[in-house]
């Protein structure tokens, strides 16, 4: 049984003799979506070279480890693992062969929902599986389709159409590149050009730093091919359902120099959503501070609205990785320990506005809180940027179910007292809404909501709500 995928980062060039340099630039700006794993695959000599190991972008690549791979054609990915465990195996891209020697390189961003009744099928038409994430059932299905079809095009639209939930994809032939997204865009997924060369990125932030230009998202629903030819893009459904693109990206996966979903900046949307806070959740305080590093730009916005300064409380560690996005319990505590700690003299004696970008299990927050009490804090109102998560995501965010959410379990006058706080304030999720650009349905909000666009093909082993 496949267990549960990941938002990861995808980036690759095509057309460019220092892609493989680039990729590894593009990799370490996207570091922030997986610190588990990070690999790059390349094309010498008309094969595929990949390298890849457990670890971050600058832990896995040393020495020769770039050189090796010198090439025009590269793509990369950084994992974050909800779907199989953290193991090399399942570290990307993955590489196979099939088919009279044809070899493709995939790095996936996303989670499939239908993914072990499509791996029971191949495992009992006779496939043999070398890690458990769904990537690799992307690949054993397209490896089949292309052996019935006439040309790879018509291979990979009957494979797409087979798929169910979230997937962006980066695949490298020895003499193509193409970009895959779902139907409903539910993961990021974007193209640029750098002197004739083509790019593809999670975010857009990755462009800047390669000093590339942005060009477009790639559509949901499509397929982007780029070769010797240029590119050329393929719708690959027959109808397409209304978008669902991850609100969640915008609250805490994004870096905030990145542009999502239509355009939106996502510093923009922070900002706002911290000022429709403010408006929401009101209180008289001496100061504002936020939980670093992505809620910083909503702390800004309350600040601004409410006209309480701001201030810097928490000093950040940034040699520690992100805490929500570790594998396990034990080292999410472990993490919230060493990350951050406290100015004490900026908070004696003074009520404190504590601005966080979402509350999920609740073990950091209520690390935090008991740090401000130490230091001194007289007053201390939580307020979070995003709606309780009281839903399992099932697209690629690790919480797999109802249990491991704090506002699942608890009212929020429970969590207020957990927390040891003098008010708790959620932003509305109208609230959030109104600070993006599209309409309010061409979001998921499932994990606030319970709504979900894709569940018809859900596996047995997901909880549903």
């Amino acid at each position: 049984m496949v267990k549960m995928k990941e938002a990861c980062g995808l980036f690759g060039v095509f057309g460019d003799p220092s892609a493989v340099e680039m990729t590894y630039c593009g990799l370490f700006t996207l570091q922030h979506r997986g610190q588990e794993s990070a690999g790059i695959a390349s094309i010498v000599d008309d094969e595929i070279h990949t390298y890849k190991g457990m670890g971050n972008v600058a832990s896995v690549f040393k020495g020769r480890h770039l050189e090796d791979l010198t090439s025009d054609k590269a793509i990369g990915h950084v994992r974050y693992s909800t779907t199989g465990d953290s193991l090399f195996e399942n570290a990307q891209p993955i590489v196979v062969r099939y088919q009279s020697g044809r070899q493709v390189a995939l790095g996936h961003n996303g989670n499939l929902v239908n993914r072990n009744a499509l791996r029971k099928e191949l495992e009992e038409q006779g496939s043999i599986f070398a890690s458990t994430t769904d990537s690799e059932v992307v690949l054993h299905l397209l490896a089949r389709m292309h052996t019935q079809a006439e040309d790879l095009e018509t291979a990979l639209i009957a494979t797409l159409r087979r798929l169910k939930g979230a997937f962006s994809l980066l695949m490298l032939w020895k003499d193509k590149m193409i970009a895959v997204r779902d139907p409903w865009g539910f993961r990021p997924l974007w193209y640029g050009k750098k002197d004739g060369a083509h790019l593809f990125a999670s975010e857009t932030a990755a462009f800047d730093i390669v000093r590339a230009d942005t060009h477009d998202e790639v559509k949901p629903g499509t397929f982007v091919i780029v070769d010797e030819n240029g590119r050329r893009d393929v719708e690959y459904i027959e109808e397409k359902p209304t978008p669902a693109h991850c609100l969640f990206e915008h609250i805490y996966f994004a870096r905030p120099d990145s542009r999502l979903f239509g355009g939106d900046l996502v510093q923009d949307v922070r900002i706002a959503a911290g000022r429709q806070l403010a408006r929401e959740h009101h209180v008289e305080a001496d100061l504002v501070c936020a939980i670093p590093d992505s809620g910083n730009q909503a702390a800004l916005g309350y600040s601004l609205e409410s006209g309480i300064p701001l201030g810097f409380v928490f000093v950040r560690n940034h040699y520690i990785g992100r805490t929500f996005i570790k594998p396990s319990a034990k080292d999410r505590i472990a993490g919230a320990d060493l990350k951050l700690n406290v100015i004490t003299s900026a908070v004696k004696g003074k009520r404190v506005v504590v601005i966080d970008d979402s509350m999920i299990r609740g073990t950091t927050g209520k690390k935090r809180i008991q740090r401000l009490r130490e230091a001194g804090a007289s007053e201390i109102h939580f307020r979070i940027s995003c709606p309780p998560t009281r839903f399992p995501c099932y697209y690629g965010i690790n919480f797999k179910s109802k249990g491991e959410l704090i506002a699942s379990q608890k009212s929020l006058d429970e969590i207020r007292d957990f927390l040891n706080l003098d008010s708790l304030g959620f932003l509305s999720m109208d609230g959030l809404l109104d600070c993006v650009t599209l309409p309010a349905d061409n979001y998921c909000t499932g994990c606030w909501t319970g709504n979900y666009p894709v569940l018809d093909d859900l596996d047995d082993d997901f909880e549903r709500s």
